[in-house]
């Protein structure tokens, strides 16, 4: 089997493109990979080697038993001892141990509870393991291209791991010599360039705690973030281009540099003009100056350090408080992000790998891991839509990319705008489609099989920036079924429970795991005693972890995601999860994007009145007319239940959105009911929020 067939994509009666037939539903094979191609799959041959004994170390009596998919996660999460360190060995990751010591003794430490009372005496992994994250990133240094960039004029230029090596190896030179140490935070406000990627490998070459921002954060976005870690270092752009519009950062990165007084050093990239900018900025050096300030080594010197040593700090959304500032292991970053590249997704030496992303999203960290593999990474710094709406397929064909990562936004958008890229463009070298950031609808599988490609392997994935790293993705020896994400990930015990902390099945339940993964968190940041730590994962079910995620586990052992279970609708009693309404209402082709909420009514004789509101953004020029709004109720009512259909429905011109493009459901229902919303910096669009303040129809 090669695929389905492909699906024709129908015109709505206003003349807006709708996604699909709409005949595809949620559970529907799709397309399964041939039998060569999953023969030739890393994880095919990652099972011949546990089977076979191919993994020293690795072997257990139950290893044997592995023959697919199902077979290996059971294995690999009910022995993590056995199971991690095939990975490790299979993926060749580089260290060494403690003089006296050997590699996999101890492999989990203290693992039988998930949040001890003690941090210190929790899950700890590969103790006397030594490594460091860009020694692994930059084992390859050949003329091979590493890094190809694009913005929205096209390509900008490329870099070869060669080359790579040599711009890490001066940029690290530079930071010792103004005596950056392991344990020091150096921070990023940058574009999506290869300077961002050069950067990040020489702090962390050092042992020094790397963290990010995107330059369309405000000045207490990132305030709030960096001002809590203090970093030593800030590498920033004079500005980027988004949408054919240049954006200028020097008054922001003024206002960053005097409000954070760690800061040492502002290392100034020339992104907009050529000429000297500095002027006005304390403590600034271009780029090209700071690289010139001290005489690098032919090698790195890269600094080994313990698998749980801090290397990337990560930040939550901050749209309900002060951001929370998680810190990340090397050792679990590596280890978790080669399993995903090289099992799930079959990254190879030869592969091209694109995600469309800035950096201040998690999926930048899961892009440049892909250096580990040796495969090419590409970057994009601009919109999607600019120059035009085929500016990522245009990018895709030129350069050959053979996996493509985007959101399921950025399908469904392409879909309704009616773009076709299996007409339009040659993608004979795209094996891999990856997809996160929210749901994945059915008719968003079935638009790219039917108009992007037919023998592409499409995978949803969901996990977040608490584990810089997925719960759920995908799987190339496996089927395809529309809505579904193809499997819980190797060596995570997720699991759905119920209220009740029962296991559930093919019903709706909260996203747990139930035993430690070496991508856990290992601190928060000014979080000694753990407290933040453990209120975040553990309150709600003790000792398990609870991610927030509102999911269901399917017939085919894979799983759905309805939504963030605390934007879950309860009208009657009845938990909904809102991706479920969106699956519907997202279908008909007036509407863009959709937005639910619970909307609390005052008492009235004593008792409260809970109902659904609909917020719809349509295409420019239509109107939300009665006719309209009784076809939206009526199709929730037909596909899925009375209880699921809004009693006001409303059009908005707008949706306030995260800065890392997420629809934001709380904030929106905080402004409903009068609340204020605590951290609008956290929001690519907080003016936004004014187009749902008093509305007269959410009165009545």
């Amino acid at each position: 089997m090669c695929g389905a067939p492909p699906r024709i994509l129908r015109k709505g009666k206003e003349g807006a493109t709708s996604p699909g037939t709409g005949e595809v539903r949620v559970g529907e094979w799709l397309w399964a990979p041939p039998a060569e191609r999953v023969a030739r799959s890393r994880m095919a041959a990652f099972m011949t080697a546990v089977r076979d004994g191919g993994v020293q170390d690795a072997l257990t009596p139950g290893a044997s038993d592995v023959r697919d998919y199902a077979s290996l996660r059971e294995w690999s999460v009910e022995r993590p001892r056995e199971f991690w360190p095939a990975v490790w060995q299979f993926c060749d990751i580089v260290a060494d141990t403690a003089p006296g010591e050997r590699l996999f003794a101890g492999v989990l430490l203290g693992g039988d509870r998930m949040a001890p009372p003690d941090p210190d005496l929790g899950p700890r992994w590969f103790p006397s393991a030594r490594l460091n994250f860009a020694e692994n990133l930059l084992r390859f240094r050949d003329h091979r291209p590493a890094i190809l960039f694009w913005n929205e004029r096209g390509r900008q230029g490329s870099l070869t791991h060669a080359a790579l090596y040599s711009a890490v190896a001066r940029v690290a030179a530079a930071l010792r010599a103004m005596g950056v140490r392991t344990g020091d935070r150096v921070a990023g406000f940058m574009p999506n360039v290869p300077e961002t990627v050069i950067a990040m490998l020489a702090t962390t070459s050092i042992g020094a705690i790397w963290s990010s921002c995107s330059p369309d954060f405000g000045v207490k976005g990132v305030l709030d973030r960096f001002g809590q870690i203090e970093p030593r270092v800030l590498f920033c752009a004079d500005g980027y281009r988004y949408a054919g519009k240049d954006i200028d950062c020097l008054d922001r990165i003024r206002e960053i540099a005097d409000a954070i007084p760690s800061l040492e050093r502002i290392v100034l990239l020339p992104s907009l003009r050529s000429e000297s900018f500095a002027a006005g900025i304390r403590d600034a050096i271009l780029w090209d100056d700071f690289l010139g300030s001290a005489t690098p080594r032919a090698e790195i010197e890269f600094t080994r350090l313990p698998f749980d040593h801090p290397l990337y700090i990560m930040y939550s959304s901050g749209t309900t408080g002060m951001p929370k500032c998680m810190v990340h292991g090397a050792g679990g970053t590596l280890l978790q992000h080669l399993k995903e590249l090289v099992l799930h997704t079959d990254l190879r030496r030869d592969d091209v790998f694109f995600y469309y992303t800035t950096c201040g999203w998690m999926m930048w960290n899961w892009l440049v891991s892909g250096l580990a593999v040796g495969a090419t990474i590409v970057l994009y710094d601009g919109s999607v839509l600019s120059p035009n709406a085929n500016a990522l397929w245009d990018m895709a064909a030129s350069e050959g990319v053979t996996v493509f990562g985007t959101s399921a936004k950025y399908l469904a958008l392409i879909a309704k705008k009616g773009i076709e890229p299996a007409r339009t463009h040659d993608l004979g070298a795209l094996r891999t489609i990856l997809s996160t950031g929210s749901p994945l609808e059915p008719w968003s599988y079935e638009y790219v099989y039917g108009r992007v490609k037919a023998d592409v392997h499409l995978a949803s994935i969901s996990g977040g920036t608490d584990i810089i790293s997925c719960f759920a993705l995908g799987s190339p020896i496996d089927p395809v079924y529309a809505g579904e994400l193809q499997r819980r990930g190797l060596g995570m015990a997720v699991d759905v429970y119920d209220d009740s902390a029962r296991p559930v099945r093919g019903a709706p339940g909260e996203l747990v795991c139930t035993a430690p993964f070496p991508s856990m968190p290992v601190a928060f940041w000014n979080d000694p005693a753990g407290e933040k730590y453990r209120a975040a994962y553990f309150e709600h079910f003790p000792g398990v972890w609870r991610h927030g995620d509102w999911v269901e586990l399917t017939a085919h052992d894979g799983m759905i995601v309805h939504g963030r279970s605390d934007a879950t609708l309860n009208p009657g009693g009845v938990r909904i999860g809102t991706a479920e309404i969106y699956r519907q209402v997202e279908q008909m082709p007036e509407v863009l994007e959709s937005l639910a909420i619970d909307q609390v009514r005052p008492m009235r004789n004593g008792v409260g009145d809970s109902r659904i509101v609909l917020f719809v953004r349509l295409h420019d020029g239509l109107l939300l007319t009665d006719a309209l709004r009784e076809r939206l109720q009526r199709r929730i009512r037909d596909n899925l239940s009375p209880h699921h259909v809004p009693k006001r429905v409303v059009q908005v011109a707008d949706l306030p959105r995260t800065i890392s493009g997420k629809i934001s459901e709380i904030a929106v229902r905080d402004v409903v009911h009068g609340r204020p919303v605590r951290n609008t910096d956290a929001l690519a669009n907080p003016e936004a929020l004014d187009l749902f303040r008093d509305l007269e129809v959410l009165r009545k």
